[in-house]
Formats: C-alpha cells, structure tokens, sequence
C-alpha cells in the first residue's frame, strides 16, 4: 500500500514562510510526476505547482516567484517552499503523485494539510 502524508503546515504572519513536505511510502518502484494542489473554502481546487521525474518544474502564476517545488528521489519525498505568503494562500493544501507500483501506474493524494495566513 502506498501512502503519501503532508506536514508543515499552520498559522503564519503575511509576509512569512512555511515549508511543507509530503513523504511517500510503500511499495514504490517510481515517482513520475508530483504536484501540490490547494483548497480554498468556496473555490476550486487549484494545482499549485508541478515537477516531473527529471525535476522540471512549472507553477501557477498566483504564486510564482514566490513558492518552489522541490523533489529528493532518494527519501521519497516532495516540498513545496513558500514565501511571501498572503491571506489568499490560505487553503488546504494537498500532495499528489503518480507513482509506478508493480507493472502500473496510479495516482496517489495525501490527506492534505492546512495552511492560514493572518495576522
């Protein structure tokens, strides 16, 4: 069984920083693309950011320059560091994947983890 689990997140200033990571565990044979979503109350889930197997990286324009997606293959594991934070990323915030577990490949969410910008 494979699992991906969130953490990082929680109640931070505007203008401050947080980190997320997102661990994957399981039977993995390979992590192909991962990418971090959010959830905001009364919008639509948006993907934030995605990096590819060979760590090519694109990002939504609400937060680019100020998030970065990162991936370390050896631990499994997916960040996403974000800066500048404003009132507006306040969301849930969810880690995907597809990852090849014996001869197929599946897509994977973590359960999500909760970040709130204020003051």
């Amino acid at each position: 069984q494979v699992q991906l689990v969130e953490s990082g997140g929680g109640l931070v200033p505007p203008g401050g920083s947080l980190r997320l990571p997102c661990a994957a565990s399981g039977r993995i044979r390979r992590l192909n693309a991962m990418d971090w979503y959010r959830h905001a109350p009364g919008k639509q889930r948006e993907r934030v950011a995605t990096t590819t197997s060979r760590s090519e990286t694109n990002y939504a324009d609400s937060v680019k320059g100020r998030f970065t997606i990162s991936r370390d293959n050896a631990k499994n594991t997916l960040y996403l560091q974000m800066n500048s934070l404003k009132p507006e990323d306040t969301a849930v915030y969810y880690c995907h994947a597809d990852i090849r577990v014996a001869f197929t490949t599946k897509s994977y969410w973590g359960q999500g983890t909760q970040v709130t910008v204020s003051s």
